[in-house]
């Protein structure tokens, strides 16, 4: 009760929108939902573009809310909805900037693709009925930010540079592709095999590799691999909730389930009094 009401608190920017609708959603509050998405639509740019505040060069974080806004228009028939919703649609899949292989870019005006577009494009795409779209654009970003050799993912990558901006293996970054693979999962039905095994072809080697970047107390740091860097909570959060997803829909072992309790547990302890979840990347 007291996260709900800290998180609620909250200014929000647009991804920040999106993923706290994404956890209504998956606590089945549809008025909490629906709520999330009108305000979101409230804050839409011409573009399609939601959820934007003041000066903002974000092309996949505004697709983060998009969930959200096929759920309310499912919900109420709204047609503010189904408008928005289709608005949300044609910016990201005619007018996002992308690179020359398609891979729907981070930033306007430049060419970079950050790990943090794995979570907010792809699973509003599987949300809005392009699953095809959402499972190439995970596999792109796959292709351009995984490391063949640890099987991590990168921060930044630079197309028109031709190399990586930021090369660090950021715990947030991996949290995101882990979990968006996971939400991807449980949101495409069953009956879409090869393009499940497509994802499972990329989410369960990365689950695998993360295993081993969790300390002993179950919190990572920063930049996982690097011991010099911050105590860090949101990618055992986000690590935890992929895990936990891929238990409970059947495509994961049991065998992650001490993991994942032990960094819930560990989350669990940065909570401070007033219900603000404590030591996470700003």
């Amino acid at each position: 009760r007291k996260v709900k009401t800290a998180l609620l608190s909250l200014q929000r920017h647009s991804w920040e929108q999106g993923v706290s609708a994404h956890a209504f959603l998956d606590l089945g509050e549809k008025d909490m939902v629906i709520a999330f998405a009108r305000s979101a639509v409230m804050r839409q740019e011409e573009d399609g573009r939601t959820a934007v505040m003041g000066s903002d060069r974000a092309v996949t974080d505004p697709c983060a809310p998009g969930e959200a806004i096929a759920e309310a228009w499912r919900l109420t028939g709204d047609p503010v909805f189904e408008d928005a919703l289709n608005r949300l649609l044609d910016w990201a899949l005619c007018w996002a900037p992308r690179t020359s292989c398609g891979v729907v870019c981070h930033l306007i005006g430049t060419k970079q693709v950050w790990a943090d577009s794995c979570y907010m494009l792809p699973t509003f795409l599987a949300a809005a009925g392009h699953a095809q779209e959402a499972v190439e654009q995970m596999e792109g970003y796959h292709r351009l930010l995984c490391d063949p050799q640890t099987g991590l993912f990168h921060h930044i990558w630079d197309a028109e540079a031709g190399r990586f901006v930021r090369a660090d293996f950021w715990g947030g970054g991996n949290g995101w592709a882990a979990a968006s693979m996971a939400r991807l999962l449980h949101r495409i039905p069953a009956q879409e095999e090869k393009l499940h095994c497509r994802l499972l072809a990329m989410e369960l080697p990365l689950l695998k590799a993360l295993r081993g970047m969790v300390r002993e107390d179950g919190l990572s740091n920063d930049i996982l691999d690097r011991t010099d860097s911050f105590e860090e909570v949101n990618f055992s959060q986000m690590y935890a909730y992929a895990l936990f997803t891929g238990m409970a829909d059947g495509w994961l072992s049991p065998e992650y389930l001490p993991l994942a309790e032990k960094m819930r547990a560990a989350a669990n302890e940065k909570v401070d009094s007033y219900g603000f979840v404590r030591q996470v990347c700003g």
